[in-house]
Parts: structure tokens; C-alpha cells; sequence
């Protein structure tokens, strides 16, 4: 609310003249870190995590340390830890902090999530960036852009100033700047069109655009609920992460990998290793005869592939729980959200996400609208619930054997975001373990 008050009150010269002089002291204070590092920004609507956390697979297992920030976890060359602050890309002095932290220990590179917000605030400037990584684009944020060309804008800032910055020299040798671009991506030309020393076009089977780029192209892709397959150049890579828009991100990993020089091989290797990205589709198994999977999708092109992964996996019904976000977040979207639940899962029940200061009952009626315009009914297969944890507990006792629950728009985030600036501890994961293993408990004393 003090944030949206000040926003208000003061012109936008003024802020922008903050956040530029926040940027610049960070960066002085810490003694501009990401000059010393190998940095690789990753950006787009959606799979940034994911792609950040398999690029900082890949490139670990040539031998050097790397440091990661997302909006899932993060790690400064060590060990790995959950993001509790509910943002992609750090403060401008938190990033440069963790930045200095990496090179304190001995990173070579980093791998820095960039979300549109951070170029709103600035947090982009004094980031002495190396490479870049667009993983799709897709509407998103509109309300806070004031539409999805000034959505797409914030992206491609990104790309100028990596095109702007100079070549950096480590060790004696020069860093070679490259961009990594979605080749199946309506505008992956936009991000194409800049002055680098490298372009590499990943996409599935063709591509769109990029056709004097280097292209890493996966054929004969599958996927399934033990994972998903693919060939590059001969090369069959298996990845234990399911759908399609993860071999889309395993490409976008391989890509960015490719651009330091890292080969076919030690990506296929690497990538067959990697369990699963925290609440990115994962499944939580207590010993329960149906599946639970949690999963951060929270917008429409998120959940679009979100339906079209389960939707080959063998089970009965599907029961999803989900809400819409607060604070000014894409209210148009909310009964868009109900609709595609509506037509996707068997029954609905719509609950809490992070409300912020709006009237997380509102949101909830308004993401319910569109789930009974499709059809759903009240009490039968349309369920409201304003308390989350009662909302998955009601999913997890309505399941049956080999049904589907899919708890989404959280992930693996730490907080929920109320009214007046208050952040609650919660974690979709641990709520779902605790109500599964009431009801195994349970069943198991009734037995007895």
C-alpha cells in the first residue's frame, strides 16, 4: 500500500532517478561484482526458473562454480536455498550483495533471472551482463506495463544493453557475448535483432526465425509422466521432467550451455540427472493411491501447458485447486483462470493465492464466475473455500484411486502475500504432506 502511495504522489522522473541512483550505489558498494563473473540472464514469461537452474547444472559439472538467483531459489556457489522474498530478481542492493557473494566464492559464472519488474526498477543497470536468454513471450503483466508492447519492451531492454555493454576480459581472455532466442517464438525476431558476437536459435523440429543463427533443434520428442525425450544432431537426451515446455526449457539450457562451449554430450549427461525444479511440477508422494502434483502455474499460458502435459497421464478424474493473484496483478485474467479449470478438471475448487490488499473474496468470485460460465455447478463440481489449507485438504479427501490433484499458482514459494505488507510463512508442498498424511493416518486408525 506505502509502495502504491508513493508510486502515486511522486512523478515518475523522480522515481525513475531513484532506482537509477539505487542501481549505481549498489553496484559502487559492492564494487560492481558482475564484472569479475561470466553472467547469463535469463528471461521471458515462463521457464525461467527451470532453465536457470539447468544452465547452472550444466556448467557446474564442467568443474567450475556457479552461481544462480531465481524466482525459486538461489545459490552463491554453495549451497542451494528456496527464494523466500517473493521476487524474481533481487533489490538492487540484495542482488549486487549476493553477486559479490559469488565471486567471495570463486564463481565463475552466474545466472541471473531478469524479470520485466527489475528493468520497471531498474535493477538491470550496473549488471555487466554476458549473454542473454529469451525463453517465450507471452501477455502477461499488463496492468502493471500498461500493455504487452511495453511488456515486450521490458524484455528486450535487456538485449540493448547487452548489445551496449563492451566485451568483458577474465583471465586474460575475452568474454564472447551471445543471445539464446525461442526460434518457435511469434517475436523471437525482435530479440534476434542486435549486434552480438554469437546468436543460437533453440526450437522443436523447426523454427520460425533465426535461420543464420546457430540452431539447436530437438526431433522425435516425447513426453510422458516419467519424463520426456528428444535428439539433437543424433544425440538422444532423456530428461526426467515432463512436457513439452520442458524440452523446450532443457533446449534453452543446452543453448545457453553451448554458448560457453560446453558440448552436446555433457548436456545430454547432466540433464538425464536432474530430479525436478521445486514445485515445477512436482509430484509429493506419501504413500496415497492417487497422484498430487504442485505446480507455480499461475496465468493462462502456464496452465494452457500445464493441462496439455496431464493430459496424456493415465487417471480417472482431475481436481484442481487454484486462485487468482492480488495487488492489481491481471484482474482480467481471474475468470479466465476459472474457465480453463472448468474445462480441464473434473471438479474445481477455488480458494486463496496472494491476495495482497485486494479482497481475496473477490478474487476468489471472480475467478469462480468463469469456472460456473463453462458449466460447473456449485456444490457439485465447483467448490469455494477462502482458506487454502482447507481447499487442499478438501482436494486430497475428495481424491480416489488414480485420480489427479493438481495444486497450482504457488510452486514452492514461501510466503502468502495478505493485506498491509504481511508475508505468511507457507509452503503448497508441506501443506499437501500434512493433510496426506492425516488422512493416511486416519484411514489407517479406522482399519484398525
Amino acid at each position: 500500500m506505502v509502495k502504491s502511495l508513493v508510486e502515486q504522489f511522486i512523478p515518475l522522473w523522480a522515481l525513475s532517478a531513484y532506482h537509477k541512483a539505487l542501481s549505481f550505489l549498489a553496484a559502487k558498494w559492492y564494487r560492481s561484482p558482475s564484472k569479475k563473473l561470466v553472467v547469463i540472464g535469463v528471461t521471458g514469461t515462463n521457464g525461467k526458473s527451470t532453465t536457470v537452474n539447468l544452465i547452472a547444472a550444466i556448467l557446474r559439472d564442467t568443474g567450475d562454480r556457479v552461481g544462480f538467483t531465481s524466482t525459486v531459489n538461489y545459490s552463491a556457489g554453495g549451497e542451494v536455498q528456496l527464494n523466500k522474498k517473493k521476487m524474481t530478481m533481487p533489490g538492487r542492493f540484495a542482488l549486487q550483495r549476493m553477486l559479490q557473494e559469488m565471486v567471495q566464492n570463486g564463481c565463475r559464472y552466474a545466472i541471473v533471472e531478469s524479470s520485466s519488474e527489475g528493468v520497471l526498477q531498474y535493477r538491470h543497470l550496473n549488471i555487466h551482463y554476458d549473454a542473454m536468454v529469451i525463453t517465450n513471450i507471452a501477455p502477461e503483466h499488463l496492468e502493471r506495463h500498461g500493455g504487452f508492447e511495453n511488456y515486450k519492451q521490458a524484455k528486450l531492454e535487456y538485449f540493448r544493453l547487452l548489445e551496449r555493454l563492451p566485451n568483458k576480459i577474465l583471465q586474460g581472455k575475452k568474454i564472447t557475448k551471445s543471445i539464446v532466442v525461442n526460434g518457435n517464438d511469434e517475436y523471437a525476431r525482435d530479440f534476434l535483432n542486435f549486434k552480438v558476437d554469437k546468436k543460437i536459435v533453440f526450437g522443436i523440429t523447426a523454427v520460425r526465425h533465426g535461420n543464420r543463427s546457430e540452431k539447436i533443434l530437438a526431433e522425435q520428442t516425447g513426453s510422458d509422466a516419467q519424463g520426456s525425450r528428444f535428439t539433437i544432431a543424433g544425440i538422444r537426451f532423456e530428461s526426467q521432467l515432463s512436457g513439452t515446455f520442458n524440452i523446450e526449457n532443457c533446449l534453452a539450457a543446452i543453448a545457453a550451455a553451448r554458448t560457453q562451449g560446453v558440448g552436446l554430450e555433457t548436456s545430454r549427461r547432466v540433464l538425464q540427472k536432474v530430479a525436478g525444479i521445486p514445485g515445477r511440477l512436482e509430484s509429493i508422494k506419501e504413500g496415497q493411491p492417487f497422484s498430487v502434483i504442485v505446480d507455480y502455474a499461475y496465468e493462462p499460458n502456464a496452465l494452457k501447458a500445464l493441462y496439455e502435459t496431464v493430459k496424456s497421464w493415465p487417471r480417472r478424474r482431475v481436481i484442481q485447486v487454484l486462485g487468482g493473484t492480488g495487488g492489481g496483478r491481471d484482474v482480467a485474467r481471474r475468470p479466465v483462470l476459472g474457465q480453463m479449470a472448468s474445462a480441464n478438471a473434473d471438479i474445481v475448487i477455488v480458494t486463496t493465492d496472494d491476495p495482497y490488499d485486494d479482497d481475496p473474496r473477490q478474487i476468489m468470485e471472480e475467478v469462480a464466475s468463469g469456472a460456473q460460465e463453462v458449466g460447473k455447478i456449485e456444490g457439485e463440481d465447483l467448490f469455494r473455500i477462502l482458506d487454502r489449507r482447507q481447499a487442499i485438504k478438501k482436494a486430497i479427501n475428495m481424491a480416489r484411486r488414480d485420480d489427479l490433484v493438481l495444486i497450482t499458482g504457488k510452486g514452492a514459494e514461501q510466503t502468502m502475500a495478505t493485506a498491509n505488507g504481511r508475508y505468511i510463512p507457507w509452503d503448497d508442498r508441506k501443506v499437501v504432506r500434512q493433510e496426506l498424511k492425516s488422512l493416511l493416518q486416519d484411514a489407517g486408525q479406522q482399519k484398525s
